[in-house]
């Protein structure tokens, strides 16, 4: 059986199982939780940089990050399911998920300063800076925000996993200022069960 090492929290953990579930490749493998910070020591074999997600393959060989994972789900699938292939969709697409993932490696940053850092070494210039990476991220994407939310691409998976990293460590502070992010991540929830699924609010 292949395993799908994750996290409840993680949002790019939960990109793959939406992926997973939307080509109907959820039933293909164990979910395995993994504490980062005092995993197994195999776990090292399997990513050396110690992140999540990881799927393990039945062979023993592994794969990572989440968009490998997905683009080996979307070969599973036959191809074209999660990542377009007319080439204007397609880069499209993957640019929308690289700018989603990137807000959600700097959101999770500023969380860790918080958890891992001893109050008198954090660096509140540094957290600003991350800050300041999501909030000109969100600006951009209420100017144009994805249409067709129910079309779950990669794309739209990684910006409505970001949106909801948001929601559940920052308060749902962006969606004041941001009311078309709201109803696309309105919109694409209806279209896609998965996405309330995998809620690390359970």
């Amino acid at each position: 059986m292949i395993v799908l090492r994750s996290a409840p929290p993680s949002p790019f953990a939960r990109k793959v199982r939406i992926g997973a579930a939307l080509v109907g490749l959820d039933d293909r493998f164990t979910l395995e939780n993994t504490d980062v910070r005092a995993p197994d020591p195999a776990f090292f074999n399997e990513n050396p940089v110690g992140k999540l997600p990881v799927l393990v393959l039945e062979d023993g060989s592994s794969l990572y990050d989440s968009r490998v994972i997905l683009e080996y789900f979307d070969h599973l699938a036959g191809g074209g399911r999660l990542i377009p292939t007319d080439p204007s969709e397609r880069f499209a697409t993957l640019k929308l998920q690289a700018l989603a993932d990137a807000m959600m490696e700097a959101a999770l940053l500023q969380i860790y300063e918080v958890r891992y850092r001893p109050e008198a070494r954090r660096h509140a210039e540094w957290v600003r800076w991350q800050d300041g990476k999501v909030s000109r991220a969100l600006d951009a994407l209420e100017k144009a925000p994805p249409a067709h939310p129910e079309r779950a691409d990669v794309g739209r998976i990684a910006l409505a996993c970001a949106l909801g990293y948001l929601d559940l460590r920052f308060d749902g502070r962006w969606r004041r200022d941001h009311p078309k992010l709201v109803r696309f991540l309105d919109a694409f929830a209806a279209a896609v069960p998965a996405f309330e699924a995998t809620s690390p609010l359970g």
